[in-house]
């Protein structure tokens, strides 16, 4: 008990240069996958969201009334328990046009195999494996957010609010109330835009 508090060792997740997330959206697309399951990862690299959020991700969170679609992923969901509101892109709603056909009266967006069950983590992972990606799911994040700061001007703040990442500087947090909703919307179309030249 005497000894001091041992920091954890981050393991920091395999993640793809972000110059290489299209070709792997590519590959994704041309593989024998189901459906949903490629909608899903498109999704998922899309919004920078984790696993969890896209494969129990439900249609009554969705809002495509203009002039700003959004995602509104539930507290529950969420690693830092707070809701998150994420801006659609374009191409992602256009998924959404996709998936719509492929519901099985769930809710869910991108439904398992098995009646009314989501997608399992492993199916998500496993593709990529098998597509030869040396990378995790949830090293799409970290694709996002280096491609944010090398090849665009937005602030560190925008693409951390898009992550979903919490301030840990608690005068800074109590004076940080925006969103940045508008400018996170600019920015989730620009990488969309990125990601399909």
């Amino acid at each position: 008990e005497a000894l001091p508090k041992q920091n954890k060792v981050q393991k920091h997740r395999k993640a793809l240069p972000y110059y290489e997330v299209a070709g792997c959206i590519n590959a994704i697309k041309s593989s024998k996958a189901g459906e949903a399951t490629k909608h899903a990862l498109e999704f998922l690299i899309l919004t920078a969201s984790r696993s969890g959020e896209i494969r129990n991700a439900r249609w009554d969170e969705i809002s495509l009334s203009s002039p700003l679609p959004v995602w509104s992923v539930p507290a529950a969901r969420m690693k830092a328990k707070r809701t998150h509101t994420i801006p659609l892109s374009t191409k992602a709603i256009a998924i959404l046009g996709e998936a719509e056909a492929l519901s099985d009266g769930s809710g869910l967006i991108f439904p398992g195999t098995r009646q009314e069950k989501a997608l399992s983590d492993m199916t998500l992972s496993k593709l990529i494996k098998e597509l030869g990606f040396d990378a995790d799911v949830h090293g799409f994040r970290t694709s996002f957010k280096t491609w944010a700061q090398e090849k665009t001007d937005f602030a560190n703040e925008v693409s951390e609010l898009a992550l979903a990442h919490t301030i840990k500087n608690k005068a800074e947090a109590a004076y940080a109330r925006s969103d940045l909703i508008e400018k996170r919307k600019a920015m989730m179309e620009q990488w969309a835009e990125y990601l399909s030249r």
